[in-house]
C-alpha cells in the first residue's frame, strides 16, 4: 500500500508543495463559479484523505485508475492526490460521460484502467470498475503500469486507426511546468484564468502545475463563458489567461458595459494556429501581449514559446523552450537538417518528450536518436523563431507544386465576419488536387443574400490580391459549421470526409 512507499518517490511534487508551505492561508484554486477555494495550506490535508482512500479502494502505486470529474476544483484536487501517490491518472471527457459512454468505456480499455474514479453517482455494468461502486477491483496486478512513479495517461481518439496511447511522467509533467512558470515569469502575486478542458495536457500542465510550481493562483472555469467573461475576470483579479484562437476571437469585440480586467498582463494562446491579425486586433483592444506558443501531448505540452515583454515575431511561436528542435527534409532515402528558412518536417527531443507510444502501430515516429516525429512542418528564421506551416497530411499537391493550406488560411483569416476556416485538398481532373475553402461565416451575413453576396466578393478581392493562381482556392463552400475539438482545433479529417453542411458552394 502507500505507507510502504519512500516519500523520495514523490519529490518532485513535494518540491512544489514544500515552497508554499510558508502561505498556507495563500489561494492556490478558485472556482469561477461557486464558492470554492482551495488554499496552499489544505493540500497536505485534502491529499492525506485521499490517500487514505486509495488505500481503502485496494490501489496502488503504479496503478492506472480514470478521472471523471465534471467540477474542476474536484478534479484537480483528485488529480493531484493521484500524482503525488504515485498513480497513473487518466483524464476522461466528462461531457460525453451521460451522452456517449460507449467512448468512456472504449477509452478506459485503450488506456487499460484497472478503475475509474468518478463524480457521476450512476454506477454502470462493464469492464471497467467504477470506484463509486466498488470496494474491490480485480487483475489489478495485470493492469499495472510498468513505471511506479506516476504520471499522466492520454490518448487520441483512435478514430482513423488504433489510438496513440502515452504515458507522460511526473517527472516530465513538472520539468514542462517549471520551464513554463519560468517563461512567462509566473509569481506567487499571478492568478491565471483557464476555461480549458481539464482532460487535456494544456490545461493540466500550463494550468495546474505550473501555478503550483510557482505558488500562484488558478480560478478554474467549467468551459469557456462568453457572457460576463470580463466581469469575471476583473472581479477575480486574474493577471493572466490560458486561452486559444477560437476564445480570443471572441474576446476581440467588447461588448457593452465591458473592459479589460485591469490587474492583466497577457493572454496565453496554444493548441491551434493563431492568425496574425487576430492577435493584432485583440492586443489593441486589450493593450496587453498574446503570448503564441506551440505545443503537443507527447511533450508534456509547451514545446515552443515566444517571451514575455521580449522580442515576439508575428506568425511565430516562438523559440523552443527546453526541448531540442530540428526541421528536416528527406533526401535520397536519409533525413538531412534543412537551413534557416526551408520548410520541412519538425522533429523533438528532449527530457520533457515520450520516447514511445504503448500502441505499436506508431514506432515509427521515432527515429534511432529518440527524435520524434511531430507531423508538423514549418521553418526557423534566422534568429531562432519557429513558423508552422501545417500538417504533413495537410499539404495539397497542385500538379507537383506544394501548397501549405495554412498560409491560405492566414489570408482569409483577415476577412471580417469569417467565423472559422478551413483549407482541404480536394481531387481534380486537370492537377490531382486542388485547394477548397470550407468557411463557417457569421449567422447574421448567412441569413442576409445580399450581405453574403458583399461578403463572397470581399474574399475573392482579398483571395485575388494577396495570393498566387496555384494558391487560390478553387472553390469556396459556405458551411453551417466546421468541426472542432474541445480546444477550438479544426478536424479537418471530418471537413474531407464530408462532415459538414455547405450551405453554398462557389467556384473561383
Amino acid at each position: 500500500m502507500f505507507s510502504d512507499w519512500d516519500t523520495d518517490e514523490f519529490a518532485l511534487l513535494e518540491t512544489s508543495l514544500r515552497r508554499n508551505l510558508d502561505q498556507p492561508e495563500a489561494e492556490y484554486l478558485v472556482d469561477a463559479r461557486g464558492a470554492r477555494v482551495v488554499r496552499y495550506g489544505d493540500l497536505a490535508h485534502a491529499f492525506a484523505q485521499r490517500r487514505a482512500q486509495f488505500d481503502a479502494w485496494g490501489l496502488h502505486p503504479g496503478d492506472r485508475v480514470g478521472l471523471l470529474f465534471s467540477e474542476p476544483v474536484n478534479f484537480v484536487e483528485w488529480f493531484l492526490a493521484g500524482l503525488h501517490a504515485g498513480l497513473w491518472v487518466a483524464p476522461l471527457d466528462p461531457t460525453v460521460a451521460t451522452s456517449s459512454p460507449q467512448v468512456i468505456d472504449h477509452r478506459a480499455h485503450a488506456l487499460s484502467l484497472a478503475a475509474v474514479i468518478s463524480d457521476h453517482s450512476e454506477p454502470r455494468e462493464g469492464s471497467t470498475r467504477w470506484l463509486v461502486a466498488a470496494d474491490t477491483l480485480r487483475d489489478r496486478g495485470a493492469l499495472r503500469a510498468e513505471a511506479p512513479g506516476g504520471g499522466v495517461l492520454l490518448a487520441s481518439s483512435g478514430t482513423t486507426g488504433a489510438p496513440k496511447v502515452m504515458a507522460l511522467s511526473k517527472s516530465q509533467l513538472l520539468t514542462n511546468a517549471r520551464l513554463i512558470a519560468e517563461n512567462h515569469e509566473f509569481t506567487r502575486t499571478d492568478r491565471g484564468f483557464n476555461p480549458l478542458p481539464l482532460w487535456h495536457i494544456n490545461a493540466e500542465v500550463v494550468g495546474v502545475l505550473a501555478s503550483l510550481y510557482a505558488g500562484s493562483a488558478l480560478v478554474l472555469d467549467d468551459r469557456f463563458h462568453r457572457t460576463g467573461f470580463w466581469k469575471v475576470v476583473s472581479d477575480l483579479h486574474v493577471t493572466w489567461i490560458n486561452a486559444v484562437p477560437a476564445i480570443i476571437s471572441r474576446l476581440v469585440i467588447l461588448q457593452e458595459g465591458e473592459q479589460v480586467a485591469p490587474r492583466l498582463r497577457f493572454v496565453r494562446s496554444a493548441s491551434a494556429p493563431l492568425s496574425p491579425l487576430l492577435l493584432r486586433e485583440f492586443e489593441a483592444m486589450a493593450g496587453v501581449d498574446v503570448i503564441e506558443s506551440y505545443g503537443m501531448t507527447e511533450a508534456g505540452s509547451q514545446i515552443c514559446a515566444n517571451p514575455l515583454g521580449g522580442a515576439r515575431k508575428s506568425g511565430s511561436v516562438g523559440r523552443p523552450v527546453g526541448v531540442e528542435v530540428c526541421i528536416v527534409s528527406s533526401l535520397r532515402g536519409r533525413e538531412v537538417e534543412l537551413e534557416a528558412g526551408e520548410i520541412g518536417l519538425i522533429k523533438i527531443k528532449g527530457p520533457t518528450v515520450i520516447s514511445s507510444y504503448e500502441s505499436a502501430e506508431y514506432a515509427d515516429r521515432f527515429d534511432a536518436e529518440g527524435w520524434l516525429r511531430t507531423g508538423d512542418l514549418g521553418y526557423f528564421d534566422a534568429d531562432g523563431f519557429l513558423f508552422l506551416v501545417g500538417r504533413s497530411d495537410d499539404v495539397i499537391n497542385r500538379g507537383g507544386e506544394k501548397i501549405y493550406p495554412q498560409e491560405i488560411e492566414n489570408v482569409l483569416g483577415t476577412i471580417a465576419n469569417l467565423e472559422r476556416v478551413a483549407v482541404v485538398g480536394e481531387p481534380d481532373d486537370v492537377f490531382g488536387q486542388v485547394p477548397v475553402a470550407y468557411l463557417e461565416v457569421a449567422s447574421s451575413v448567412v441569413e442576409d443574400p445580399d450581405e453574403l453576396r458583399r461578403f463572397l466578393d470581399s474574399v475573392r478581392q482579398v483571395l485575388n490580391e494577396r495570393l498566387t493562381k496555384a494558391y487560390r482556392p478553387a472553390v469556396l463552400k459556405v458551411v453551417a459549421a466546421i468541426p472542432t475539438h474541445a480546444t477550438g482545433k479544426v478536424r479537418k479529417g471530418l471537413v474531407r470526409d464530408g462532415e459538414v453542411t455547405v450551405v453554398l458552394a462557389e467556384q473561383l
